[in-house]
């Protein structure tokens, strides 16, 4: 309908669940700005008068009318008080129901013209019908509820228009707003009557039952019993209701068991729990208990899998893509794929990621998960010391609880997914029980397909479940539970594969947290080597992402302040945004004296070069060890003091050396403890090249465990002490000759770059490590 000038346009006061019906007086609290404006156009108006609708939404703004219903009252402002919360009280009389039409304008307020609606007016036998019992039943209400206002039951009970008394037991009936609009819209009278009859009957029905269900409980009545008469209560009048919510309950769960595949066995066993559920009594401290079991026992994944993803190419890219290096165990997860892909029925392996803190064991975890097309769940053991925690608890206690095993099991919804077991180190163990003896049946593929939780108490099949542990170390793990996995040793990230993870993933990862740009952060090859070797000490990458991404919110400030900031980010430029260096990085040393040797280390962080020292103490007795030496690193000293003491002679050594002087060895730095056998020959070529004056070569680098009779044996961590080597300047490493096997770790480009010396014995170390004793070497033998 069109507006035209010559319509009465009203304010417009929208209310949120509240409805209006003519010939009803009603109070309202008005606090929006929008309403008030409505309410004082209204009181400026000579009639008075505005429109009361209603928001279809209560939670959104009104923004115009589509926001309400189309039908609405026009009501006249009877009175207005103001509120010391500065909110009007307004009492509003109901005139005539209306249709809306929008108006164009109105920016305080909303406007629109009000059409009226026919009224309702009935003659008919039925009308009259209705009316008479809508005024029984009133009656009947009145009386049973006895809370109803005095006025408000003369009211009732004298209303001659039929349309009024249903509009005043509307407003008496618990609506909802959409039911209230309804009636307000109603198209005729025998509708609205119909309507209002049919509520009305239903309260009335409800409260005769309640005085009914109240009159039979009362002898019960006492304080003990009180619950159990509000329960019984609420159950009869679901029932006449036809809303029995706890049989319904009897019947889902009856549906639910016989949908679910399920072992025969098991479904025996909850078809019988089950009917015992039916015979208990809801009040009866059992019920509970017993209908949480069934619910989680049906829950639980019995037979439902996912599809094993058995393309060995694209794992291995999804591998790849989520992790730079790890060629061992990426190569390991690949092997087991493929027996999969070959055998679909063959025991899953138990994988433990043994390595220090941030190289990636759980992130691996998930990525094995997404390459198997499986779902992962995981959860953390450290500092669980109550076996209880993975096998259950016995029902029979109170707040009995599934284990995690299985809880993990029904989040996943499967079968077989990928399931995570962090820290399995530092699991406890104390009166409550050990753990670790509890995981002796779960990660064991012999047992675990009959595994039992104390709370399920049935035979749950684990055995497809790929189970993967990760660990810092092997040494806390007890005996039994380590030879049940199968150990793949992460070692850490050498500076190189550091750079590279910085490159590829940790820089992109803090350009997208932050907000910024790669322009905005642009960190060269050499700022993040600067980072990697001066600002982090770690065999992971958690420091390294930590330290970027502070330099990443220091950029961030200056850019979010509109500061100028550089071009690139060089490595001078660091010490202004993360202050002074944290750690120094040892480098060759040009031309060091008779008795210092470049020993090589690997720690936890990587490889290290350790310069060994050696000096000769005139009069003094005995050997001196210091830098925090570890026993075996003292015997490797000894075993190379008392070589040189035996074969003096060979070596061109004095004995009156070791007889009449002390010898003292140090190892920096002093305050890093250090152990292990692999800086034997360092040791005993620092004493021949102190004893014989003759300094070693710069350019070399030494490993190696040296025995008494002279023979050097091999040691572990090659790859990491020969990128240290490399880092430090020096060119040339000498190498027990069994680990010469070890070199094909290494990057092409550091095989290219460096010299290495394989010896058997010490005579070839002395030989290559101070070759200016060649013409004196046996010259002394005689003296």
């Amino acid at each position: 309908m069109d507006y035209t000038s010559s319509q009465t346009v009203y304010p417009v006061l929208p209310l949120k669940h509240a409805v209006l019906f003519p010939d009803i007086l009603m109070p309202v609290a008005v606090g929006r700005l929008q309403s008030v404006a409505a309410v004082e156009a209204a009181q400026a108006s000579d009639n008075q008068k505005l429109i009361v609708a209603v928001q279809r939404d209560a939670d959104k703004p009104v923004s115009s009318l589509d926001d309400l219903y189309p039908v609405a009252t026009v009501a006249i402002v009877t009175r207005v008080l103001q509120r010391q919360d500065h909110v009007l009280q307004v009492f509003l009389h109901g005139e005539a129901r209306v249709s809306l039409t929008p108006v164009p304008g109105g920016d305080a307020y909303l406007q629109a013209v009000a059409t009226p609606l026919p009224k309702l007016e009935s003659e008919s036998g039925e009308a009259i019908a209705l009316f008479r019992n809508i005024r029984e039943l009133v009656a009947k209400a009145v009386q049973q509820l006895g809370g109803v206002p005095e006025e408000m039951a003369p009211l009732l009970m004298q209303a001659e228009q039929p349309a009024t008394l249903a509009y005043l037991v509307a407003t008496m009936l618990n609506l909802e707003t959409e039911e209230a609009v309804n009636l307000l819209g109603a198209e005729s009278l025998l509708t609205l009557l119909r309507q209002v009859h049919e509520r009305l009957a239903q309260e009335v029905h409800i409260l005769e039952l309640r005085q009914k269900i109240a009159g039979d409980a009362k002898s019960e009545l006492d304080k003990t019993q009180r619950e159990y008469i509000l329960r019984q209560q609420l159950k009869q009048i679901k029932k006449e209701l036809g809303e029995d919510s706890e049989q319904d309950e009897m019947e889902l769960l009856r549906q639910q068991l016989q949908e679910t595949e399920l072992p025969d066995e098991i479904r025996t066993e909850l078809d019988r729990e089950l009917d015992r559920l039916q015979r208990l009594n809801p009040a009866a401290p059992d019920y509970q208990v017993l209908r949480s079991y069934l619910e989680f026992a049906l829950e639980l994944p019995w037979s439902a899998k996912t599809t094993d993803h058995l393309d060995l190419a694209q794992a291995q890219d999804i591998l790849n893509e989520d992790h730079f290096g790890l060629d061992d165990v990426k190569d390991r997860i690949i092997e087991h794929l493929a027996v999969m892909a070959l055998k679909p029925d063959a025991t899953s392996p138990i994988l433990c990621l043994v390595g220090p803190p941030g190289v990636g064991k759980t992130s691996l975890g998930q990525s094995v998960a997404r390459a198997l097309g499986r779902r992962f769940e995981r959860f953390s053991l450290g500092g669980v010391h109550d076996e209880a925690e993975l096998r259950g608890h016995r029902r029979t206690y109170v707040g009995a609880l599934p284990g995690r095993i299985l809880q993990a099991i029904r989040r996943a919804g499967v079968s077989n997914p990928v399931l995570m077991l962090d820290e399995v180190d530092k699991l406890g163990r104390d009166f409550r029980g050990d753990p670790a003896s509890a995981l002796l049946e779960i990660l064991d593929p012999a047992q675990n397909h009959t595994f039992r939780d104390h709370y399920l108490d049935l035979p749950f099949d684990l055995s497809h479940t790929l189970f993967l542990c990760t660990a810092n170390t092997l040494e806390t793990i007890p005996a039994p539970l380590l030879d049940r996995m199968e150990i793949l040793n992460l070692p850490g990230y050498s500076e190189e594969e550091k750079l590279k993870i910085a490159q590829q993933y940790l820089v992109p990862r803090q350009i997208e947290q932050t907000g910024l740009t790669s322009e905005q952060l642009p960190l060269a090859e050499a700022t993040l080597r600067r980072i990697i070797s001066h600002y982090t000490r770690e065999a992971g990458v958690r420091q390294l992402e930590r330290t970027i991404g502070r330099v990443a919110h220091k950029i961030a400030r200056k850019v979010a302040m509109r500061k100028a900031v550089s071009g690139h980010l060089e490595p001078e430029d660091l010490e202004d945004l993360l202050g002074p260096e944290m750690y120094r990085v040892e480098t060759a040393r040009q031309h060091p004296p008779a008795g210092v040797v470049a020993g090589l280390a690997v720690t936890p962080t990587g490889g290290d070069v350790l310069y060994v020292e050696a000096q000769m103490l005139a009069g003094g007795k005995g050997l001196t060890l210091t830098g925090q030496l570890g026993d075996v690193m003292r015997e490797s000293a000894e075993i190379a003091r008392n070589l040189l003491w035996a074969e003096a002679a060979r070596f061109g050594i004095k004995v009156q050396h070791f007889d009449k002087n002390g010898l003292h060895i140090h190892v920096p730095a002093g305050a890093t403890p250090k152990d292990g056998p692999s800086a034997g020959i360092a040791m005993a070529t620092a004493l021949t090249s102190l004893l014989t004056n003759k300094p070693v070569r710069d350019d070399t680098a030494m490993t190696g465990e040296i025995t008494l009779s002279g023979l050097v044996l091999p040691v572990g961590g090659i790859k990491e002490k020969v990128l240290a080597a490399r880092r430090a300047g020096l060119t040339r490493v000498i190498l027990p000759k069994a680990n010469a096997k070890d070199l094909r770790k290494l990057p092409s480009e550091v095989s290219e770059e460096m010299e290495f010396v394989f010896v058997e014995c010490f005579n070839e170390v002395i030989d290559d490590a101070i070759p200016q004793l060649e013409l004196t070497f046996y010259s002394e033998i005689a003296v």
